[in-house]
């Protein structure tokens, strides 16, 4: 269990340095029937992600939230003073973790709430068994009706 203070911590930082992306686009996929090519499907790409230059944060970050993946981001290039960029972190995670880390992060989060929200409604009630099973028959219905 995760202490409300660490809770409220990471909403801090994920409000400050955090992102969410939640969208839905055509994506072009391999087709899996044999046949060479790729078929376009209409895909729900949801993940959320903080990225510092900061290691032993998102390191921090990942060992109390237990979900998701920490990842070196490279920056190539000078700033304008000649220095080099620093390295980044990221700490990411995606679909039904990013739904778990919003419903902790829901109470404290105040710049991102619109989007923490809109993963929260995308995964409603109305079609989850249970905190990890989803009936895709219900969810389908449920995206039909959108």
């Amino acid at each position: 269990m995760v202490s409300e203070s660490n809770i409220a911590y990471i909403a801090g930082l994920f409000d400050g340095e955090g992102s969410i992306h939640f969208r839905r686009a055509p994506e072009k996929k391999k087709k899996h029937n044999g046949k060479p090519g790729y078929r376009i499907s209409n895909s729900m790409r949801i993940s959320m992600e903080i990225t510092m230059t900061d290691e032993p944060v998102i390191r921090w970050v990942h060992e109390i939230l237990k979900v998701g993946t920490v990842n070196k981001k490279p920056r190539s290039g000078y700033r304008k003073n000649g220095t080099k960029y620093l390295m980044q972190y990221r700490w990411r995670c995606t679909f039904r973790d990013a739904y778990y880390i919003c419903r902790l992060l829901w109470p404290y989060v105040q710049v991102k709430l619109h989007k923490v929200e809109q993963i929260i409604d995308h995964y409603s009630p109305d079609y989850i068994f249970d905190e990890k099973v989803v009936s895709l028959q219900q969810y389908r219905e449920a995206m039909a009706l959108e």
